[in-house]
């Protein structure tokens, strides 16, 4: 009854060894020293300039909330490259549709490229 688990009990078995033994050697065979670079904050050796829990401004947040709006939206433009080619007879819908979007996206920038928002102070 259980003989079509043995493969998966086998496979299973097999990672943890692997996982267990990888570990094992790596701890085995390496040579940590502790240095005060090591130790720093993200161990880039520069001391810290600030506080943690220092606050950003809103402009932050809102450039990368634009930032990620805008790249959404143009993640939207691979499917339409796809479809452009497969849909050979309707490529001129397509296209005019593509142009609205473009034009959609163009306006969305320049509104928030006349009020200031990707200025950073």
């Amino acid at each position: 009854m259980l003989q079509p688990y043995i493969p998966i009990l086998l496979l299973l078995a097999f990672v943890v060894a692997n996982a267990a033994l990888m570990l094992g050697v790596s701890h085995v065979l390496s040579t940590y020293r502790r240095t005060p670079t090591k130790i720093a904050p993200y161990e880039s050796g520069m001391p810290v300039l600030g506080d943690a829990r220092e606050r950003f401004s809103v402009k932050f947040y809102l450039v990368a909330m634009l930032f990620i709006i805008f790249d959404i939206e143009t993640v939207f433009m691979i499917p339409w490259a796809v479809a452009f080619r497969q849909l050979g007879d309707m490529a001129g819908v397509l296209i005019i549709e593509m142009f609205v979007f473009i034009a959609i996206l163009a306006v969305g920038y320049v509104y928030v490229w006349k009020r200031g928002a990707l200025q950073w102070d």
